[in-house]
C-alpha cells in the first residue's frame, strides 16, 4: 500500500480487531499516520498486532475489551485519551455469530448475544467516545455493517438482524449528534477475499456438492466489477470516512461489494 499521510496525527479507536478486516484496518491506519488504540477480546492477538505496528514505525496500544461491558468500553476510550490526548475516530467492527439455524427454530437468547455485541456494543462504544469528541469539536464514527442486510443468507438471522439494527444506530446518531461536529457513517461489506472467505468457500462448496472454483465463478458472476473485493478494497472507504476528506459526509451508507447489491433494497 502506498501511504499518503491521510490520517497523520489522528487518534483512532478501533474495535473488533480480528484476523481479517480488523487487522488490515489497524495496519493501514497506522501506515497512514494514525495513532491506533485497539480493542478486542483476544489479548494475544492484540499484543501481536501492536508489536507489528510498532516494528513498522507506527504508534499503537491495545486493551482487552468486551464491548458487552460498558465499563470496558469507557476504559478503552480513557486509554486513548491518556496516551494520546484525544479521539478523532472510532470504528465499530466487533461481531459474533450464533450457531446457524432457521428463524422459526431459533433460540432467541443466543440471538440476543449477537445483538448485544454487534448493535449495542457499537452504541456503548459511541457513548464512550462521544463526550470526548464533542468536547474537542468533532470526530468520526464508522460502523462496519454487512451486505447481509440487503441479501439475507439462510440460517444467519442473528447476524442479519443485528447488522440491520447497527444501520439504525448510524442513522439515529447521525440525526442527533451532527450539530456537535461528530460525523457518523456506515460502510457495508460484501464478500471480502482473504483466508476466512477462502475457508468458507471450501465449506460451502462441500455442502453444495460443487468445486470451490465453480462456487467462486458463480459468485463472481453476480459481481459487476468481475471480482471479489480484497481486504484493502474494503478498508479504503473506512479510512476515507475517518479522514478529513470526508468532512461533508454524514449519515451515509457506503456499499463495498463490487456492485453485487445493485437493485437490492
Amino acid at each position: 500500500m502506498t501511504t499518503t499521510g491521510l490520517l497523520r496525527d489522528k487518534v483512532l479507536v478501533l474495535t473488533g480487531i480480528g484476523p481479517g478486516m480488523g487487522r488490515r484496518l489497524a495496519l493501514d491506519a497506522a501506515r497512514e499516520g494514525a495513532k491506533v488504540v485497539l480493542g478486542a477480546r483476544s489479548r494475544e492477538r492484540l499484543d501481536e498486532l501492536v508489536r507489528e505496528i510498532k516494528t513498522a514505525g507506527g504508534q499503537a496500544l491495545g486493551l482487552s475489551t468486551d464491548v458487552r461491558d460498558a465499563a470496558q468500553c469507557t476504559q478503552l476510550a480513557k486509554a486513548a485519551v491518556d496516551a494520546y490526548g484525544r479521539i478523532d475516530g472510532l470504528t465499530n467492527a466487533a461481531y459474533i455469530f450464533a450457531d446457524p439455524c432457521l428463524a422459526d427454530h431459533a433460540d432467541l437468547s443466543k440471538w440476543q448475544q449477537t445483538m448485544d455485541v454487534v448493535c449495542f456494543g457499537a452504541l456503548r462504544m459511541a457513548q464512550a467516545v462521544l463526550p470526548i469528541m464533542q468536547a474537542q469539536g468533532g470526530g468520526s464514527i464508522v460502523n462496519v455493517s454487512s451486505m447481509v442486510t440487503r441479501r439475507p443468507p439462510p440460517e444467519r438471522g442473528d447476524y442479519t438482524i443485528a447488522k440491520s439494527a447497527l444501520n439504525g444506530v448510524t442513522r439515529q446518531l447521525a440525526q442527533e449528534v451532527g450539530a456537535s461536529g461528530v460525523r457518523v457513517n456506515t460502510v457495508s461489506i460484501g464478500w471480502m477475499w482473504g483466508p476466512e472467505v477462502q475457508r468458507l468457500f471450501g465449506e460451502m462448496a462441500a455442502s453444495l456438492g460443487k468445486s470451490e472454483q465453480q462456487l467462486l465463478d458463480d459468485t463472481v458472476a453476480r459481481i459487476p466489477i468481475g471480482r471479489i473485493p480484497t481486504e484493502e478494497d474494503c478498508v479504503g472507504p473506512v479510512l476515507f470516512l475517518l479522514s478529513d476528506y470526508s468532512r461533508g459526509v454524514h449519515g451515509a451508507h457506503i456499499d463495498v461489494n463490487g456492485g453485487e447489491t445493485l437493485g437490492a433494497f
